[in-house]
């Protein structure tokens, strides 16, 4: 099943946006209430569908750790009011524009193998949505919002009831200023008793919510978080293995609050750090990370710059900056940035000999 399933996905996918916009076009004529649970623009949701079939088609053959992550996904879209027949009606729609696109590829066996992946995929998200006892979303004031970068913002908010996550973890947020335009943020900080979540939040070019947080945002506002999701975490333990974290721009965030986390062990791990940008201004916590060094000694900072030096740093991409320094292949890594990052950083370690079981990573943090 899963070699037909990432064979027939390798041959749609060069036209990826065709098959996602016939999809959403079969669905909400399968459907038509549906189209209500979306924002009037499509074309950020159309992305979002496509990477997750691709992570998707990645882990089919991975399927404790793809369940875990279809089982965070059922219990995320219980925000959007997603009904029990909403994931049949999904169903047709992908099998339908899979077939149209796949054409003489489409064979008894390809929608066998599609048809058992897509029912694993429901059945994980239907049984957890329904196992969940919590709500589906949380309401949060923002407290405080200034600008920390460039076209970097710090937005602190306090939901009215704690919300639970674990170091390293991201939400999803709604803002008043786009209604039905779900955008995943990581906390920077580990939880706390009073319910305070801090946000580091690019402007990034084209990101609709993330424009609008950085600029428009204002103390008072009402925000909707949805449930914790996420992979990366470090768990205590008498004899904890070394660590390598390798974090770009503001996907420093859920390490930063996985670090401010190891601050409070009695036993902690080595942690090698390094944080990249393409110009220095681009690492807009890097005095902090070197004050917090200065005190915990199990940490060593590395900056990386594309253009321009940082005292102290090294000059490329954080994939050949990593790997210049020898192999890894004694720690646990953890890597977070954009996906053409993680998606080089990852390749350059496995061939310099680190295994994939011991990478973790996060692949939708984007607009």
């Amino acid at each position: 099943m899963a070699k037909l399933v990432r064979d027939s996905f390798a041959v749609v996918e060069p036209k990826a946006g065709e098959v996602t916009s016939y999809f959403y076009g079969a669905l909400f004529t399968i459907a038509p209430e549906t189209r209500d649970l979306f924002p009037a623009t499509m074309t950020v949701q159309r992305d979002r569908l496509l990477r997750a079939l691709v992570y998707v088609v990645q882990m089919v053959d991975r399927p404790d750790e793809l369940v875990t992550f279809l089982r965070q996904l059922g219990r995320d879209h219980r925000k959007f009011g997603v009904l029990e027949r909403h994931y049949d009606a999904v169903g047709v729609a992908l099998i339908a524009a899979l077939k149209r696109y796949l054409a003489g590829h489409w064979t008894a066996e390809v929608e066998a193998a599609w048809t058992s992946a897509y029912r694993l995929i429901a059945q994980s998200m239907r049984e957890a949505a329904a196992a969940e006892t919590g709500p589906p979303w949380w309401a949060a004031t923002v407290l405080e919002h200034r600008r920390i970068g460039r076209d970097v913002a710090l937005v602190r908010v306090r939901t009215a009831e704690p919300l639970p996550y674990r170091a390293g973890g991201y939400v999803s947020v709604e803002t008043p200023h786009r209604p039905r335009l779900w955008r995943y943020l990581s906390p920077t900080t580990a939880p706390r008793n009073d319910g305070v979540l801090t946000f580091h939040v690019r402007a990034v070019p084209g990101g609709w919510v993330s424009g609008a947080i950085v600029r428009h945002t204002r103390p008072g506002e009402v925000w909707r978080i949805g449930p914790a999701m996420g992979s990366l975490s470090v768990l205590p333990s008498v004899r904890p293995r070394p660590l390598l974290m390798i974090g770009g721009g503001t996907g420093i965030t859920p390490l930063l609050s996985i670090l401010d986390d190891l601050s409070r062990w009695t036993h902690n791990p080595r942690v090698h750090l390094f944080f990249g940008g393409r110009r220095p201004e681009d690492l807009y916590v890097l005095d902090d990370l070197r004050k917090l060094a200065a005190t915990a000694k199990w940490l060593t900072i590395t900056p990386v710059t594309e253009e321009g030096a940082v005292a102290g740093g090294d000059r490329g991409s954080l994939a050949t900056a990593v790997t210049q320094r020898g192999a890894w292949n004694t720690h646990d890594v953890l890597v977070s940035g954009s996906p053409p990052m993680i998606r080089a950083t990852i390749a350059r370690l496995l061939a310099t000999g680190t295994e994939l079981e011991r990478i973790s990573y996060d692949p939708f943090t984007l607009d």
